[in-house]
């Protein structure tokens, strides 16, 4: 057996394996095999590992220390496919970021700064910069794990991280809309012409409205994926973009081969549900009512990135978003999303230079954990 040092960490509502680049071998050929081993694939149950069956549980993290000026840290996110022996690295995960950060001070990789330390990451996946704000425990003196800031589809509450993604469109394809339209109609096979917005902020995703592909946008997870048809058609729906971003030749290429990029989202307006613990979630608590897909499942809240995309496209003329939902009302600055877990409220910043819409950032509340340190045993 050959044995790695790690730490497994929850970041926001996902959770993975934490590594120190050092600790891994100089030739990263050999990573997917240690990933893999770790997390218990390609059995879909993942008996031998620590993976969670859901795309969410199956985060990878390596960090380092950055020789970039003004740069902290460099991290690199690889997502684990359940059922599969594929490691993909073709996108960030935003919630692992809110857990790279504390990792970084508690193993010592930042100078630390107190009552909070402004950790400065470089995301290599997408090339993205993003500060982290991490609270410092005045006894340990590194990061404190306890709070009173409460995340949705977390329970309990712990310190506040406040996660900023700088300068976060174009991730993958270097433009905040990849068509150069905010609104396509998409030709899906077997189904006919659909309305969707296509953005790239902190990652791609392709976003419908939930009424045109038969749902309500409130349904909750197990629905959603065990409707099949509908399940077929998101795919469908996410192979299009895919192939229109020039990411997959074609549908079965998309599927096979680039299972994380985009995601596919739908959306209503405002509406009431029961979340996946049976809480009430009102509909003025939120200003969109969302479900994500990630890696063939429905998330069980919203990835962060995916969040970053919705609250950009609230804001964004054009989009179907702003269709949908009408204009932000005046000196509004957030969005609340309400998603299978709860309500995430989004920080986005969108600046118009003449006919040129940036996105100066995007920031969101999150927590993290460090849940486990020790020695990870693979086969050689």
């Amino acid at each position: 057996m050959r044995k790695f040092h790690t730490v497994f960490m929850r970041g926001g509502t996902s959770k993975g394996c934490m590594f120190r680049r050092e600790d891994l071998p100089q030739d990263r050929a050999e990573w997917d095999s240690i990933f893999l081993q770790a997390m218990g694939c390609p059995d879909p149950k993942q008996i031998d590992g620590l993976g969670g069956t859901v795309s969410s549980n199956n985060k990878i993290v390596i960090v380092w220390k950055s020789e970039e000026e003004n740069v902290d840290i460099e991290y690199l996110v690889g997502q684990v496919i359940v059922g599969k022996k594929q490691v993909d690295y073709k996108s960030n995960c935003g919630n692992m970021t809110a857990a790279a950060a504390p990792f970084a001070v508690e193993e010592g990789m930042v100078e630390i700064v107190e009552p909070v330390t402004n950790v400065r990451m470089k995301n290599l996946n997408t090339n993205k910069y993003i500060n982290v704000t991490v609270p410092i425990d005045p006894e340990t003196h590194t990061f404190s794990q306890d709070g009173d800031c409460h995340i949705a589809g977390v329970d309990g509450t712990a310190a506040e991280l406040k996660v900023d993604f700088l300068n976060p469109a174009g991730s993958k394809t270097g433009k905040l809309l990849p068509t150069g339209n905010a609104l396509d109609v998409l030709d899906i096979p077997g189904h006919g012409k659909i309305e969707a917005t296509i953005l790239d902020v902190s990652n791609p995703i392709v976003l419908v409205r939930a009424e045109d592909i038969g749902m309500k946008g409130t349904e909750l997870p197990e629905e959603i994926n065990s409707n099949k048809e509908v399940c077929d058609l998101l795919e469908k729906i996410r192979g299009t973009a895919c192939v229109k971003m020039g990411f997959a030749k074609d549908l079965k290429d998309a599927t096979e081969n680039q299972p994380a990029v985009p995601k596919v989202g739908f959306f209503t307006k405002p509406a009431g549900y029961k979340d996946i613990e049976g809480g009430e979630v009102k509909p003025e608590d939120m200003d969109v009512c969302a479900r994500v897909i990630s890696v063939f499942k429905c998330h069980k809240a919203c990835p962060l990135t995916s969040a970053s995309s919705l609250a950009v496209a609230a804001f964004l003329e054009g989009s179907l978003v702003y269709k949908v939902l009408g204009a932000p009302e005046p000196g509004q600055e957030t969005v609340r999303i309400g998603h299978p877990s709860g309500v995430m409220t989004m920080y986005p910043t969108i600046v118009k230079d003449g006919s040129e819409v940036k996105v100066p950032g995007v920031a969101v509340q999150r927590t993290a954990r460090r849940i486990m340190e020790g020695t990870l045993y693979v086969r050689n």
